[in-house]
């Protein structure tokens, strides 16, 4: 007859289990090396060889781990290392009674014989110590998986979602869904169609949260966290599709070790950038902006305004003229793509001058011809123009970061002339309710309105 089902079991002392599969070939050690491979900047093939496993082991350890280390702390001798259980395998086939063992790696005789009970495999019928085996035990034994923060608090998670994915509205409130698309478990692709949400970064969400809910401490939790839910698989409190509402909508984490690579006649001494006063440079005083066009397919382009002090954004509708891709193009005819220097101007007159005149003190724009007409525009706003120095974008930081962000709602390669003046304004306004960090996690819509409201008491003051 056999043995009864369970003899392995009661042998050593534990409960019935099923069996977890064969014992991985890596262990610890090896991951330890393959992501400080990654952190020096290795891809994930060359980590895995570094490792000492294969390449495509490597690329599905950093697949599965979305990008993100796992935590490895050092070994501080307290437990069995693996070396010290392959001298106690090779001890143990020599015959070696657990005091020998104990003496030789001096280590106490109830250490050994406890090891030897609890992770020795069962073959043949009998428990055979094996370093590898007792390793893997010790491991699954070690790990104590508990349960996310975002999935065991439905509210938290109903509040990282809404300001993650939710839907975009006009100032009236009208839900604007944006152009179709679709996620694809891949890096998101730059010259297509994005999906249209909210998109607070990690960041925005975890310093709100204490503004939101002040007396409510559960309704905390750290940007790393919300990066883990996204990216990590098996976290299970957020959809891996969510990474594509994220501004870089990457599938995966980038190490940071990885991410370390015209003619303008029209512009004259006094409208350079060396002329611009002072105060522009250090934010103190709001009314100063910075613009620029972002440019998409067929010659189609959306105008950018960002004040400097509130980061509060405006964009300029720049539709197609009468006449674009039916009637030939003429040299020095009028831009029939939208964005030539009168179409510019008159959009940005009839956008700003909604503004009062103390929100209107200079602009700052880079070297294109869009701004032939500076001289007309200044005349009709009361505004002062000034132009960036050639090939100098971070001359204009401000406007290049708000640009970047638009392009999550705007992609390169996508025609931006069908989006209409309700888009547009739906789009700033979710750029505009977002906290940012530079504004103490204020809005740049509130901080605009705690100017706004500065100056209303103090024209009040100075009239009493």
């Amino acid at each position: 007859m056999g043995r009864p089902r369970g003899w392995a079991a009661a042998a050593t002392g534990r409960p019935p289990m099923r069996s977890p599969g064969r014992p991985p070939v890596a262990r610890r050690e090896h991951r330890q090396r393959f992501w400080e491979a990654i952190a020096s900047g290795a891809t994930s093939e060359d980590a895995g060889v570094v490792a000492g496993v294969s390449p495509a082991v490597g690329t599905r350890w950093f697949r599965e781990a979305g990008g993100m280390a796992p935590c490895f702390g050092p070994h501080t001798g307290r437990y069995l290392s693996f070396a010290e259980r392959e001298e106690i395998a090779i001890c143990r086939a020599y015959g070696y009674g657990v005091r020998e063992i104990a003496r030789h790696l001096g280590r106490s005789p109830s250490t050994i014989s406890r090891e030897l009970r609890r992770n020795a495999a069962t073959r043949g019928g009998q428990l055979v110590y094996r370093a590898v085996i007792a390793q893997w035990h010790r491991d699954r034994c070690a790990s104590r998986p508990k349960t996310a923060k975002l999935a065991a608090n439905n509210r938290l998670r109903r509040y990282v979602q809404d300001r993650l994915a939710g839907v975009i509205c006009t100032p009236g409130g009208k839900a604007v869904p944006g152009p179709p698309a679709r996620w694809n478990g891949r890096n998101q692709a730059r010259r297509q169609d994005r999906r249209w949400a909210s998109s607070w970064s990690p960041a925005q969400i975890a310093h709100r949260l204490p503004i939101d809910f002040p007396d409510d401490e559960s309704m905390r939790i750290s940007h790393e966290a919300i990066y883990q839910a996204l990216y990590v698989q098996g976290r299970g409190a957020l959809k891996r599709e969510l990474v594509a509402c994220l501004r870089t909508g990457r599938a995966l984490r980038v190490p940071r070790a990885r991410t370390r690579q015209r003619r303008n006649g029209f512009i004259t001494p006094e409208v350079v950038i060396s002329a611009r006063p002072a105060e522009v440079e250090d934010r103190a005083v709001p009314g100063h902006w910075e613009g620029d066009l972002i440019i998409g397919l067929n010659r189609s382009a959306i105008g950018t305004l960002v004040e400097r002090t509130t980061r509060y954004t405006m964009l300029l509708h720049l539709p197609r003229m009468q006449g674009y891709g039916t009637e030939p193009r003429v040299n020095n005819g009028p831009a029939l793509a939208g964005y030539g220097a009168e179409a510019v101007r008159d959009a940005i007159a009839s956008t700003i001058t909604t503004l009062p005149g103390q929100l209107r003190r200079s602009l700052t724009w880079d070297r294109g011809k869009e701004m032939a007409q500076y001289a007309q525009l200044k005349i009709d706003t009361g505004i002062q123009v000034y132009f960036a120095d050639p090939y100098s974008p971070w001359q204009r930081g401000t406007n290049e970061n708000t640009n970047g962000l638009l392009r999550q709602y705007f992609p390169k390669g996508t025609d931006l002339s069908r989006h209409g003046t309700d888009e547009l304004e739906a789009v700033a306004t979710a750029l505009n309710s977002r906290p940012r960090k530079t504004l103490g996690w204020r809005t740049p819509a509130e901080a605009l309105n705690e100017h706004l409201l500065l100056a209303h008491q103090a024209s009040v003051a100075t009239t009493c």
